[in-house]
């Protein structure tokens, strides 16, 4: 009898996670999720829902045609991470070997080839750092996989932003080019881009976060998003109101990414600005030979998580699983 992969998750989440952890958390408040067998833990901040004008105005300084015309979107509650995902965490995933699951089903061959990567073979940081650092160099698709590690082994649901949560957490309320405002005289003060970051990322949270206790939003590494770019992203949207917009990937190129970098120009770091991701960060895969993982040479590119405040059902989560596409 052919048993289904979600009912290898669900085991995977009752040998993985501490019963306390898999009721709900009643309060929305800033929180901190513990990584089961280890001492890193991941800075959670609240995102209230609410509607916002995603995208930006055709007089803005810097503004690529993907932006808009600006529509409103409506977005639901959840949380957010506070910083970037660091080595210190993303190593966890890639290590991890779930030696425990073997001695309780032999299923765990199968769940490990889902939720562990192959180890890389060389300093994916390419010496910029890794204590305390933004893990950098991988894929949509392994980024994806870190969320759901990280939901196996805690029991909250954690995944990717959407681009419309991921621009609006990055406002915070604000309407401006930067969620500072307009100047970006003043971009010093809040990111790590090409102008200060002395060609390469830095530690997270050294610069002040927005209004909503975010911290290296814009710059530091560029942050993955759930959603499939598309250059007319806005005229997909639906309804006055766009309610909790998500364009699943449906293929390999491009996905879509947010925040700008150490290595770009200061109109690469505002709220709206957009970009895809391209064959030609594959092309120079460092790994060889090639790691099952498909990681890149791109150390611009990391991600932050989100948990909306509803959990939702294990059929929704999944929908979030994003299949292995061949040599993504």
């Amino acid at each position: 009898m052919k048993v289904k992969k979600s009912f290898y998750f669900a085991i995977l989440v009752s040998l993985l996670v501490p019963v306390s952890s898999l009721f709900a958390q009643d309060s929305f408040d800033n929180y901190t999720e513990s990584i089961p067998g280890s001492n890193e833990t991941i800075e959670m901040a609240p995102i209230p829902g609410g509607t916002f004008l995603m995208g930006s105005p055709k007089s803005q300084e810097g503004r690529s045609e993907d932006e808009g015309s600006a529509q409103k979107v409506k977005v639901n509650p959840f949380w957010m991470g506070v910083y970037e995902v660091t080595w210190d965490q993303y190593d966890l995933f890639v290590e991890q070997k779930m030696s425990e699951l073997e001695k309780h089903s032999s299923s765990a061959i199968e769940i490990d080839a889902v939720s562990t990567p192959t180890p890389p073979y060389i300093d994916m940081s390419f010496g910029m750092g890794r204590d305390g650092y933004p893990a950098g160099s991988m894929t949509q698709y392994a980024a994806v996989m870190f969320a759901k590690w990280l939901t196996a082994q805690t029991g909250n649901f954690y995944r990717l932003p959407t681009e419309a949560e991921w621009e609006y957490a990055c406002r915070a309320g604000s309407s401006g080019a930067y969620y500072f405002g307009d100047d970006s005289g003043q971009l010093d003060e809040f990111g790590w881009y090409k102008g200060n970051s002395n060609e390469k990322y830095h530690k997270v949270g050294e610069k002040k976060p927005n209004k909503w206790g975010l911290y290296d939003m814009m710059g530091n590494v560029a942050e993955w998003t759930m959603d499939q770019y598309y250059k007319d992203y806005y005229s997909k949207l639906d309804g006055k109101i766009a309610d909790n917009p998500l364009f699943l990937p449906t293929e390999l190129y491009p996905r879509s990414v947010r925040g700008g970098s150490w290595l770009d120009s200061p109109d690469q770091l505002r709220c709206a600005n957009r970009r895809g991701s391209d064959p030609q960060w594959k092309k120079l895969d460092p790994q060889l030979p090639k790691s099952r993982w498909w990681l890149t040479r791109e150390p611009f590119v990391g991600f932050r998580l989100v948990r909306p405040k509803e959990q939702p059902s294990q059929k929704e989560m999944e929908k979030y699983w994003l299949k292995a596409i061949e040599d993504y």
